[in-house]
C-alpha cells in the first residue's frame, strides 16, 4: 500500500513539473499511460483496504464471540467437575454402605443354610427312629418316607380301621402306641393328621355324610388316641380330612381305591428359628 501511494505522489509531482517543462510529445503520453496506471493502483489499494477492514472486524466479531463460548464451556465444566466429584463422593459412601450390607446378608444366608442343614439332619434321623419302631406294621400297609423336607408316616385304613368305622383297632392302636414312642422323644416336631378316602360314596352310615366328613373324623380318631392316651401334647397336633382329592392310586380299581383310604400322619421341624432370620 505505501509503495502505491508513494507512485501516486511521484505521479502529482512530475505531473507539477511537466506543467512548468515543455516536453516532447511522446514523452508526455509516456508520462499520461504512468498516471493511468498509478491510479488503477490506488483504486485496487482502496479495494483491498477496505476490504481488510471488513475482515479485520469480521474476526474481531469472531473473537468475541468465541471468548463468550469459551466462558460458557469453562462453566459447564466446572459444573460437571462439581457433580463428579460430589457423584463421585455419594458413590463410595453408597459401595461402603452396600458392601456391609452384602457381607451381612451372606452370614445371614450362612446361618439359614445351617438351619436347614440342621433340619434336614433331624428329618432324616427321624425317620430312621420311626422306620426302627414301626418296622413290624410295613407288611400291613404302612410306609415312612421324606417329601419336602417333611417325613409322612402312611397307613392304609385296613391297619387302623374296620371298614367304614372311625374306631380304631387293636391293631392300629399298637401303631400308633409305637409312633407316640418316638415322638414324644422328639418334642421340636409338629404333627398333623390327614384323614383321605377313596371316592366311593358312602352309605347307610349313620352320622357320617360322606367322605369329607369320613376323612375328618378318621383323622381327629387318631389325634384323641395320641393326646389322650399316648399323653403326646395336643400344642403340637393338628387334624385335617381330606376326603377323596389327593388319591395316590386310581379309583378305578380296588387296588388303587386301597391306596387312597389312608391316614397320613406328617411330621414336620418346627422352623422359628429359620423364620427368625428370615425376617
Amino acid at each position: 500500500m505505501k509503495k502505491t501511494f508513494l507512485a501516486f505522489a511521484l505521479f502529482l509531482f512530475v505531473t507539477a513539473f511537466t506543467s512548468c517543462v515543455v516536453l516532447s510529445p511522446k514523452k508526455y503520453k509516456a508520462l499520461l499511460g504512468s498516471k493511468d496506471s498509478l491510479y488503477t493502483a490506488f483504486n485496487e489499494g482502496l479495494v483491498k483496504i477496505e476490504n481488510l477492514e471488513k475482515e479485520i472486524a469480521k474476526l474481531k466479531k469472531d473473537t468475541t464471540l468465541m471468548a463468550e463460548e469459551l466462558r460458557n464451556l469453562q462453566k459447564d465444566y466446572n459444573e460437571v467437575d462439581a457433580s463428579y466429584k460430589k457423584l463421585k463422593s455419594n458413590s463410595s459412601s453408597e459401595i461402603t454402605k452396600l458392601s456391609g450390607d452384602l457381607a451381612s446378608r451372606e452370614k445371614r444366608l450362612k446361618e439359614v443354610e445351617e438351619v436347614l442343614r440342621k433340619r434336614d439332619e433331624a428329618t432324616n434321623s427321624l425317620k430312621e427312629k420311626l422306620q426302627q419302631a414301626l418296622l413290624g406294621f410295613t407288611k400291613s400297609g404302612l410306609t415312612v418316607e421324606i417329601k419336602n423336607g417333611k417325613v409322612y408316616v402312611s397307613l392304609t385304613d385296613k391297619l387302623l380301621f374296620p371298614s367304614g368305622s372311625i374306631i380304631i383297632d387293636e391293631k392300629g392302636k399298637q401303631a400308633l402306641t409305637q409312633l407316640a414312642n418316638v415322638l414324644k422323644q422328639q418334642p421340636e416336631i409338629n404333627i398333623a393328621v390327614e384323614g383321605h378316602t377313596d371316592n366311593q360314596k358312602i352309605n347307610n352310615l349313620g352320622q357320617i355324610k360322606d367322605n369329607w366328613d369320613l376323612s375328618v373324623l378318621r383323622a381327629t380318631s387318631v389325634v384323641r388316641y395320641l393326646t389322650e392316651n399316648e399323653k403326646v401334647e395336643s400344642v403340637r397336633m393338628t387334624a385335617t380330612g381330606k376326603g377323596e382329592f389327593q388319591p395316590l392310586g386310581s379309583n378305578a380299581n380296588a387296588d388303587g381305591r386301597s391306596k387312597n383310604r389312608r391316614i397320613e400322619i406328617v411330621l414336620s421341624p418346627k422352623l422359628d428359628e429359620l423364620y427368625n432370620l428370615i425376617k
